[in-house]
């Protein structure tokens, strides 16, 4: 990645947000609705990619069409000061693990988990008490999504253990022009 900042004007941000509206939008598409070529577009795409703005194009999948219909946010106590490393190796060793974020307040992590139903749920939590630095775990299971076209909606990885094995998009993928 190149380390030297790189400009980003008015352009890239329209460039940028037709992309996260709808990553297949051709350059052709995202050109005509911000003035200019095809090529230009792709041009831009490729500095946005190269410097690190676009980190890749993903797929939003219906979490339950992938075997996650259980879906939970874990605060997470550690004894004493836990490294952010050392959570993030934990969280690592966890596929039902979503997201993993360290936070201000009471605990020092809070986790998005996702799991094929309350058991596996409940046995995913186990899991992560079982490591010697957590001290305690609070759990609020989501009921249901009020933006259900979010990206925390959907889902970006399959449920483990015999559940449909459909994969995310991979960044590679290239863009229809």
């Amino acid at each position: 990645m190149n380390s030297r900042p790189t400009p980003f004007d008015e352009l890239d941000r329209k460039i940028v947000t037709a992309l996260m509206a709808n990553a297949r939008t051709s350059f052709a598409e995202i050109g005509a609705s911000v003035g200019l070529s095809a090529t230009a577009v792709k041009r831009r795409v490729d500095r946005l990619r190269e410097t690190g703005v676009i980190t890749g194009f993903t797929a939003t999948v219906r979490p339950s069409a992938l075997g996650w219909r259980t879906e939970a946010y874990v605060e997470v106590y550690c004894e004493g000061a836990a490294p952010p490393r050392r959570l993030a190796e934990v969280v690592r060793n966890h596929p039902e693990i979503a997201a993993a974020m360290t936070v201000t307040g009471g605990a020092d992590a809070l986790l998005h988990v996702r799991a094929r139903d309350v058991e596996h749920f409940e046995e995913v939590l186990e899991r992560i008490r079982q490591e010697p630095f957590i001290r305690k775990t609070i759990s609020v299971m989501v009921l249901s999504h009020l933006l259900p076209d979010s990206p925390e909606a959907g889902v970006t990885q399959p449920a483990p253990d015999g559940a449909p094995d459909v994969r995310r998009g991979r960044e590679g993928r290239s863009n229809p022009a």
